[in-house]
C-alpha cells in the first residue's frame, strides 16, 4: 500500500511559479513510478509529468520547458516545479504511483487527494 498526500497548490498570477509535493507513505515507494496529473471540471484526468525508479523523465507537451519532475527516495517525496505558468493551468493536480512506466491513468494504482492550482489572468 502506498499512500500520497499532495501540498504547494494555491492561487498564483500569470507568470509566476508553484511548487508541488507529494509525500508518499509506505515502504515500496522506491519501487514505484510516480506521475503527476490534472484534472479540470468536466473533462477528463490528463498526464502531466512522470518519474521512474530511476529518475528517467517524461512530460506531457503543454508542461515542456515550464516544469520539472523530481523525486527524492530518502524522503519518499516527489516534486512537480512549475514555472512561467498560464491561466489554462488552473485544475486540481495529483500524484500517482504506478509499478511501470506510463502516461495513462488507469494505470495508477494509488492516487492522492490532489491539490487546487488557480493562475490568474
Amino acid at each position: 500500500q502506498v499512500q500520497l498526500v499532495e501540498s504547494g497548490g494555491g492561487l498564483v498570477p500569470a507568470g509566476g511559479s508553484l511548487r508541488l509535493s507529494c509525500a508518499a507513505s509506505g515502504r515500496t515507494f522506491n519501487r514505484h513510478v510516480m506521475g503527476w496529473f490534472r484534472q479540470t471540471p468536466g473533462k477528463e484526468r490528463e498526464f502531466v509529468a512522470r518519474i521512474t525508479e530511476s529518475g528517467d523523465r517524461i512530460y506531457a507537451d503543454f508542461v515542456k520547458g515550464r516544469s520539472a519532475i523530481s523525486r527524492d527516495n530518502a524522503k519518499n517525496t516527489v516534486y512537480l516545479q512549475m514555472n512561467t505558468l498560464k491561466p489554462e493551468d488552473t485544475a486540481v493536480y495529483y500524484c500517482a504511483a504506478a509499478l511501470r512506466a506510463t502516461s495513462s491513468p488507469t494505470d495508477y494504482d494509488y492516487w492522492g487527494q490532489g491539490t487546487q492550482v488557480t493562475v490568474s489572468s
